[in-house]
């Protein structure tokens, strides 16, 4: 059998398997592709040699390397595209583990729509119009002012009207609460938080050496009470919350809440980081905080919830005078967003299809809850959230025997904080039939 080790074609390196594997030649192949893929050598996407090249590497005849192809489509671990050649597969965790992911909190695939051909459309259209040099340039750290207006009119069903100098395009949510906390507090200041919150937020303030208070929820989110006794307790520097579909509870802030908080924030003369990631969602979005008391809140909203976590982008929204202070911090934490990211999210809002997948998102993630309603009542959340809240159930062994992916109350917990919980993402399940079977499962294991 000739050598592959040496093959100038990166992507046949996997080849280098098929020589101490056991049995038909034909097996071996498909066992050293599924190897490769599960060591992380191959991954989805990756474009794998031509049958011919293949057979010519090995040293065997086409046929077997045909069979072998065919073992490996068999087995989930390549998909072919006419004309282009052979790829390998995207993989669920269903496929690999057997397991109903229940824990990560993505968007659901927008119902009617191939996001795929989407994006493929998109970025031959940007790239078709733009010099690729440009691209791969370094680019204003707050966004070009067509990507700052195109911000400001994908958050306007929110925020109202803005002025476009008050946004900053950012590489993600994280990227824009860890620029705000370093921005906004200094080590050994403290800002308030919701009792659950979001893990990203709670690593960052720990990192940044800010003590994190507790702030009690109740089924509309903060609690107005507790957060003005909270404030004058401990004159913390920020209030941090997320007011639609609250992570992990789902709670969402009625109209009267909001102002109620931003009542309590503006007495005290604190500033609030306004989270607002599944702001979009609802069939009537409710005003974001920031829309409120524009002065006083710092508005971030990402598009990983409403159209997809791969574009990896946000906007920030600043009080009046503070986006440039901001955006400098922001650009000692990451640069710049990825220029390309940044386009295909501006070409999708101006030419409406990021209002389709939106819409697409929203009418799935609709079904998907309605089927959580039927199967687990007692969960809370929204008709149109991404998740929902099971109070007082807990993770244990017994979830993972019965084929479940679960993330329960301590992943959320601020210090303090107390009870217990289990948020139930809808959206990270393929298809409805396997988050029917996972949610059936859940159901199951709760009665018992």
């Amino acid at each position: 059998m000739p050598a592959t080790q040496g093959s100038p074609n990166p992507a046949a390196a996997w080849l280098r398997r098929v020589a101490s594997a056991d049995g038909p030649a034909y097996r071996r192949i498909a066992a050293a592709l599924e190897a490769a893929v599960a060591e992380g050598e191959l991954q989805a996407g990756d474009q794998i040699p031509a049958q011919r090249e293949v057979a010519r590497l090995v040293g065997i005849d086409f046929t077997t390397v045909t069979r072998a192809y065919a073992l490996a489509r068999e087995r989930g671990l390549i998909e072919g595209a006419a004309g282009r050649g052979t790829f390998i597969r995207a993989r669920t965790g269903e496929d690999e583990a057997g397991l109903v992911d229940l824990s990560m909190n993505l968007p659901p695939p927008p119902a009617g729509l191939n996001l795929a051909a989407l994006l493929r459309e998109t970025t031959g259209a940007i790239l078709a119009r733009t010099d690729p040099a440009t691209l791969m340039a370094y680019h204003p750290g707050a966004g070009s002012l067509a990507q700052r207006q195109a911000g400001a009119a994908w958050l306007a069903p929110v925020l109202g009207e803005v002025d476009p100098g008050r946004v900053i395009v950012t590489s993600g949510a994280q990227t824009a609460l860890s620029a705000l906390l370093d921005h906004l507090a200094a080590p050994g200041e403290t800002i308030i938080a919701e009792a659950f919150a979001y893990p990203g937020l709670l690593a960052t303030a720990a990192r940044r050496g800010l003590k994190v208070v507790a702030c009690p929820l109740d089924d509309e989110g903060l609690s107005p009470d507790a957060l003005a006794r909270l404030i004058a307790e401990h004159h913390p520097r920020l209030v941090c919350c997320t007011p639609t579909f609250q992570n992990p509870t789902a709670a969402t802030m009625s109209r009267s809440r909001r102002q109620a908080i931003v009542e309590v924030a503006r007495r005290a003369g604190v500033m609030i980081v306004e989270d607002d990631a599944y702001g979009l969602l609802p069939l009537e979005p409710l005003p974001a905080l920031a829309s409120l008391w524009p002065e006083g809140v710092f508005h971030a909203a990402t598009t990983a919830k409403a159209l997809s976590p791969g574009l990896r982008l946000a906007y920030i929204v600043a009080p009046p005078g503070r986006a440039e202070g901001a955006a400098e911090t922001l650009h000692a934490v990451a640069q710049m967003p990825a220029p390309l990211m940044a386009a295909v999210a501006t070409s999708w809002i101006r030419e409406g299809v990021a209002g389709r997948v939106l819409a697409g998102v929203r009418d799935e993630a609709m079904a998907r809850r309605a089927l959580a309603a039927e199967l687990l009542p007692t969960a809370a959340g929204g008709s149109e959230s991404l998740h929902v809240w099971l109070p007082g159930a807990k993770a244990d062994a017994g979830a993972k025997e019965r084929g479940l992916a679960l993330v329960g109350a301590d992943a959320f917990r601020a210090p303090g904080a107390a009870g217990e919980g289990l948020r139930i993402s809808l959206g990270a399940a393929s298809k409805r039939e396997t988050l029917a079977r996972g949610l059936r499962a859940l159901a199951g294991l709760a009665s018992s």
